[in-house]
């Protein structure tokens, strides 16, 4: 339940974070890469579940931030989780390959929508983001591979 509520918040308060001091763009992109390393704790934990998560805290942000902001992080977040979905539909991988793969496909997109439609698109924010995110993401894959081998080496 904790991911699910710092999921929701953390959605919820970029946006709004965008909203009222878009100059520190390059601040509120780091905190992008949480974003993405929480998404994947509520998958895994609730599966499909995370879109009803997504769906609340994009009516939380229409609600608190600017109309624009909650807009463009609707489309690049729905167009993340389509190639998430897409990844763990139809790859047999083990779960923390199929959460860097899905990754690695749709963090570009992401930062590339976002950014590119609130019009912050600066190489500065583009290598903050896509740093923070895939740093996170390769902690938890590493996490991950880290705990599944020491059940391997225990059973």
């Amino acid at each position: 339940m904790f991911f699910l509520i710092a999921y929701i918040s953390s959605v919820v308060l970029i946006n709004y974070a965008f909203s009222t001091a878009p100059h520190l763009d390059i601040i509120w992109s780091a905190w992008g890469g949480l974003i993405f390393v929480l998404r994947d704790m509520v998958q895994t934990r609730f599966g499909h579940g995370a879109l009803v998560a997504m769906l609340a805290a994009l009516v939380l942000s229409y609600l608190t931030s600017d109309p624009s902001i909650a807009l463009a992080s609707a489309i690049a977040f729905a167009v993340s989780e389509c190639i998430d979905w897409l990844v763990f539909s139809i790859t047999k991988r083990p779960l923390h390959d199929r959460l860097w793969i899905s990754s690695a496909l749709s963090i570009p997109l992401d930062t590339f929508i976002f950014f590119g439609m609130i019009d912050a698109l600066t190489p500065g924010v583009i290598l903050t983001a896509l740093g923070s995110k895939f740093a996170g993401v390769t902690i938890v894959w590493l996490a991950m591979a880290w705990r599944l081998r020491k059940n391997a080496l225990a059973s």
